[in-house]
Formats: C-alpha cells, structure tokens, sequence
C-alpha cells in the first residue's frame, strides 16, 4: 500500500485531527510539523478524489481529544511557572493519559499501521511544547543535564516544574583550629538539641559538636546570593577538625538546591563569603561549575602535603632523626585502621605511598616535619606508629614516643591532572 492508501485508512477510523493524522507518518519528510504532514496528506486525497478537503478540528479528534490543539497553553503555563527563575537550558517531559496511549494503539491497529509507525504522541508533545517554551523564554534546549526540567500532567493538569542545582567550585583555607569542615550533628542527641525533655548538656541544646564549620562560613553566602532554598557542601576530602587548611587550599563545591539566580558575579561572592567568615575561613578561585565538578571533586585521587610540629617523649640527635626522615621518604606504609577512627572506619590493612618527607629539628626534643603523600595516608600515625599500627613510622624509627601537637595541610593537588579543567566549568 502507499502511503496515500496508509493516510486514508486512518482518516476512516473517525474523525483525525491533523495532527494525529500527521504523527502516524512522522517519519516521512523531515522537517514539517505533524500538523504540516497530515494537513497535506488530507489535501492531497481530497484532490485525488476531486473533493473538497474536510478538515477536522482538534476539539473533535478522536485520537487526541483536542490536546494537539493546547501547546500554546501548556508552553505558557511552563513558562510562567518560572517567571522569576534565571535559566538557560530546559527540557520538557509529556505524562501522557492512558487513553490518548490506547487511541493511539487503536487507530494504528484500525488503519492496518505497525504498532511503531511514526512517533508516539509523547514525543510530538515533547517537541512543540519545548520549542514554544524556548521561544517564550530564549532559552535551549538540553537533553542531558537541563536547568529546569518541565514535566506535563496531561491527566492531572498539572505543569511539574524541577529547578536543579546550581554549583560553585572554589578552594578554601581554613585559617584557625576546630572548625570541622561541615555540620558535626552531636551524638548525644542526635543533632536534636535535646535528651528527653531536657536540652543536651553536651552541645548546650544547639545540636551541633561545633557551632561552626566551613560549609555554614560558606554556603549560607553562596545559597543567599543565588536565591536557592537549600544548600549542600561537596570537599575534596576533609581535614582533621583540629588541623588548618592552608597554602593550595581544599577544592569544594557548592550545590545550591532551587536556585532562582545561576548567572552571578564570582568575584563579588568570593568577597562576600570572605567577609562572612570574617578571617576563619578563605576562599579563592570561586567558578560557575557543572553538575558533574562534583563527582570530580569527591572522586578524583588527590595527593596531600602536610606540615606537622612533632614532640617526642626523650631527646632524638641531628644524625638518627635525619636517618628516620630518609626511611620514610618514598616508603609504602601500612596502616592499620587507627584508633582515634575506628569508630567509623572499616577495620583494615591500607597500604599508602610517601612521596616526599622533610624536616627539621628545632631542639632534641621538638620537630618540624613536612610530608608529601598519597591521599588516605594518615600523618598523625605516621608520626606516632598509632601503638604498631602503622609501619613504618617515625617513632618506630626513632625509638621514642612521638606526637603530632599541631598539623597543617598546605596543598591538595590531583595525582594524575588538576581539579580545575575548562571542561568542567559554565563559565
């Protein structure tokens, strides 16, 4: 059969919009409308048969029951449910109702079609609803990661609007001791405040460890400036709560949940956070990022340097903790899951490279020791040998007791290429 013979098969399953008439040979003449390819299929017949063409509303299609005739209406109503949102990818998503899905299956079995022939009424929804919606809103479509997401409730009625996160890659340092990297829920309440009907002495009633943290010095700032409702801090790794982050700083990202604004001014909310956390907490390097930065942030393998002040229970010479320091530059060490972490740590044998060591003795009984390694490798234990948990360490080395009384990280760098690649920035 030819297609015209295909076309007048289902003009006489009832009365066809053209659209649905149209949509059935979607796959034929790229580049109308459904509504082009089934008003020209009428046309077409109606001059076969030396007839006039009898066009039928979309009010009184079977197939459709007049939805062909509402993208305008649902492409304003997407676009006005985001009036007040700054975006620039979209994507539109059609919830067809279960009897416009049987009315399809029906007229293609009536006109003698397969099952797949041209495009589901779905896909057509999809595509003019989303081309009308660009045009409103001037902005593009995106299939894979869109700013907002559009799904039509036919049935229902309802437009769903999704606005997704934004995010913002930066570096931060953190200038002063105890402050965790983000909110440290207490324990003894469960982050509540409260034991029974009394506020937790613990924490004071504040459900929180600490009443501060580098995600609440900084992503309060990020979430205001974007207007979003809710925000979550992504690090690329952490630091002990009693240790600074300095030099390189520690990359993280900023995912604000909703937000109203994306096309903000970097450096004047680089300001802003910097004032916020007024000299606790520094960031640098603040960039537009995509969704995936965070998967980079959390994943990448990074290596770590770390600049400790050791003390050592007895006096250690020149010649025996220079001979320590060259036994551990470049050595595998093993760690035992450590004590101070085994509370939440799997129980463990981890094997972690030393790159580089180097230090120095300021008296017989104090040291410097600055350390370059793999990321995973516990500094603290390999200071203090964690009671043989960790070989090799400097105290085992040395003979003596050792201890890490204060300990800076100075830089976070990728092990095998930078955090910071052009293709994971909007900017």
């Amino acid at each position: 059969m030819s297609i015209l013979d295909d076309a007048r098969a289902a003009l006489e399953s009832g009365p066809v919009c053209d659209a649905c008439l149209g949509r059935v040979f979607a796959d034929r003449s790229h580049g109308l409308t459904n509504d082009e390819r089934g008003r020209s299929l009428r046309v077409t017949l109606a001059m076969q048969d030396d007839e006039p063409a009898e066009f039928v509303e979309h009010e009184e299609c079977w197939v459709c029951e007049g939805l062909c005739g509402e993208f305008d209406a649902w492409a304003e109503r997407a676009a006005e449910s985001v009036a007040d949102v700054e975006f620039e990818t979209y994507q539109v998503g059609t919830r067809t109702p279960p009897l416009v899905e049987e009315n399809e299956t029906l007229l293609r079995e009536m006109a003698e079609l397969p099952e797949d022939a041209g495009e589901p009424f779905k896909m057509e929804f999809n595509r003019e609803v989303g081309k009308r919606v660009g045009d409103l809103t001037g902005t593009t479509v995106d299939f894979e990661r869109p700013d907002v997401q559009f799904v039509l409730d036919l049935e229902g009625d309802v437009v769903e609007t999704t606005v997704h996160s934004a995010f913002v890659y930066g570096r931060y340092r953190k200038l002063e001791r105890d402050i965790p990297q983000t909110k440290w829920p207490c324990s003894d309440c469960n982050g509540t405040g409260r034991v029974g009907k009394e506020p937790c002495d613990t924490c004071d009633g504040t459900g929180l460890l600490y009443q501060e943290s580098v995600e609440q010095l900084v992503a309060p700032v990020v979430e205001d400036v974007m207007d979003g409702v809710d925000s979550k801090f992504h690090g690329a790794g952490r630091e002990d709560v009693d240790a600074r982050m300095l030099g390189t700083g520690r990359p993280f990202v900023v995912e604000v949940l909703e937000p109203r604004r994306r096309d903000v001014d970097t450096d004047r909310l680089e300001a802003d956070v910097n004032a916020f956390a007024d000299g606790k907490v520094e960031v640098e390097g603040l960039r537009l990022a995509t969704y995936d930065m965070v998967e980079r942030v959390k994943g990448l393998d990074a290596s770590k340097t770390y600049r400790a002040e050791v003390a050592f229970d007895d006096d250690v010479d020149e010649e025996s903790f220079a001979s320590a320091l060259a036994e551990l530059d470049g050595a595998a060490v093993e760690q035992y899951t450590p004590n101070r972490v085994d509370h939440r740590r799997a129980n463990r044998t981890r094997t972690r490279n030393v790159y580089e060591v180097d230090g120095d003795l300021v008296d017989p009984r104090h040291a410097t020791v600055e350390v370059h390694g793999e990321g995973g490798l516990y500094i603290k234990e390999l200071v203090s040998g964690d009671e043989g948990r960790t070989e090799p360490s400097l105290a085992g080395l040395l003979g003596v007791g050792a201890e890490v009384t204060a300990l800076d990280v100075t830089a976070v760098a990728g092990e095998s290429e930078p955090f910071e690649d052009a293709s994971f920035f909007r900017d």
